[in-house]
């Protein structure tokens, strides 16, 4: 793991910045390969790549996943997981209705009217991922402000295991969430069997929920056909502390985010050189008793990072600089430092705010920016799920002051048509 010690300058910084960038044209070339197979020969070409990439019993008629499969998952996670399930996805649906928009119309005197017409999208596509763990917690962070929203038809994509049954725990959490349309896909012909359906899959309107890097392009490639939440990357965390920070809990939350993928970033950005030391300590110590552990490990080789601010201000600027997925402020008084926060998927702040609550209990959406985006994204939201319509009506009394400025502006803009359509508009007409 890297340890950073900085001088006045954050040139150093600067390359742990960029990561999931690198250059993806062999994937990306498989990616186009297989959304235009998809797109030409449909079921033939989504089975096809199922067979090769999941599993070989999958044939058209078991893509979608049965009554019985929910009630075997269902049984199988057993009553005190379900009932957890449950209450994650109250609060995570008490959270997202706060965040509802809602239509508006002004009216003038004059005869103007002018308004914003919210409306939920028609269908959505929730991709799920398998591979190495299972992710329930999507399928609920997905659905919930999709279901606020208001969306009719909430498809979910997850694909199967060698024996073709998707992950039991997946589909428990799908049964919680209320999904009822789910098929055994995964990988780029998922996200393109979504976005141009074939024989057996209808298409969708917009496609939402994070995968691997052929997941990823393929979305960026169909962002058009359908609508996209946006291009993920591996997961990552930034824990902002002070010398008041418990090295356990620190090195904890490192980890937390390591183990996700060998890809994952963990980053401490510190003040205090004894707590640097300390969690370095810390991180070999938990590393030997995670499951994950070589995941882990790799990920804090080759993308960890301790580096040593000269105050709390530089640290900050340093957070603000990577832009994390994930933020936690472990200082003495950390609402102090939210202010200063500009750049982040998602802040937890004090020592018992773990990332890993907001992953799964906490409320908020755990769907958020990564690689640097949270400069310019936000986590996903209800408004995801809508579209706006502008509503404009203007009566003759209320047009006619508007008239010449018309005419002029598209005049001022080579449009002689569209000035004419002002000009015939006149007093006497």
């Amino acid at each position: 793991m890297k340890v950073i010690k900085l001088s006045d300058s954050l040139e150093r910084v600067k390359d742990l910045l960029g990561r999931g960038q690198e250059d993806a044209a062999k994937a990306q070339a498989i990616v186009d390969v297989i959304v235009r197979e998809v797109r030409t020969e449909g079921d033939s070409a989504l089975l096809r790549y199922t067979n090769k990439f999941d599993s070989e019993v999958l044939t058209a008629q078991t893509l979608r996943v049965t009554d019985s499969e929910i009630d075997e998952a269902v049984k199988s996670a057993g009553p005190e997981l379900m009932a957890v399930l449950e209450r994650a996805f109250a609060r995570i649906l008490a959270f997202h209705e706060k965040q509802t928009e809602k239509s508006w119309i002004d009216m003038s005197k004059s005869g103007e009217i002018m308004g914003q017409i919210v409306r939920p999208l028609e269908s959505v596509g929730i991709y799920v991922p398998g591979g190495t763990a299972a992710y329930p917690s999507t399928a609920l962070m997905n659905m919930a402000p999709a279901r606020v929203a208001g969306v009719e038809r909430i498809v979910m994509a997850t694909p199967a295991s060698k024996d073709g049954k998707a992950r039991s725990v997946a589909l428990a959490a799908a049964k919680v969430a209320g999904i009822k349309e789910i098929y055994k896909i995964g990988g780029a012909q998922a996200v393109a069997a979504l976005a141009y359906g074939t024989e057996t899959i209808p298409k969708v309107d917009k496609i939402t929920g994070p995968g691997n890097i052929y997941v990823a392009l393929a979305k960026k490639s169909l962002y058009g056909v359908v609508d996209i939440d946006s291009v993920a990357g591996p997961s990552e965390i930034l824990v902002l502390a002070d010398d008041s920070a418990n090295s356990k809990h620190v090195a904890a939350d490192l980890l937390s985010q390591a183990e996700h993928d060998v890809l994952a970033q963990a980053i401490l950005v510190t003040t205090s050189q004894r707590l640097a030391d300390e969690v370095l300590l810390e991180l070999d110590s938990q590393l030997e008793s995670l499951a994950r552990k070589k995941i882990a490990f790799q990920s804090l080789e080759d993308h960890g990072a301790i580096i040593i601010a000269q105050s709390i201000d530089q640290a900050l600027e340093v957070a603000n600089l990577i832009a994390p997925e994930h933020m936690e402020v472990m200082t003495e008084n950390p609402w102090d430092q939210l202010p200063m926060i500009k750049n982040a998927g998602a802040i937890f702040l004090g020592g018992y705010t773990p990332e890993a609550l907001g992953d799964y209990m906490a409320g908020p959406n755990h769907v958020l920016p990564t690689s640097g985006t949270a400069r310019f994204f936000s986590p996903l939201s209800v408004s995801d799920f809508t579209k706006r319509s502008s509503l404009i009506s203007f009566s003759k009394k209320a047009f006619m002051p508007l008239r010449e400025d018309v005419i002029a502006f598209a005049e001022s803009e080579g449009f002689g048509a569209h000035a004419n359509s002002a000009r015939v508009r006149g007093p006497e007409n």
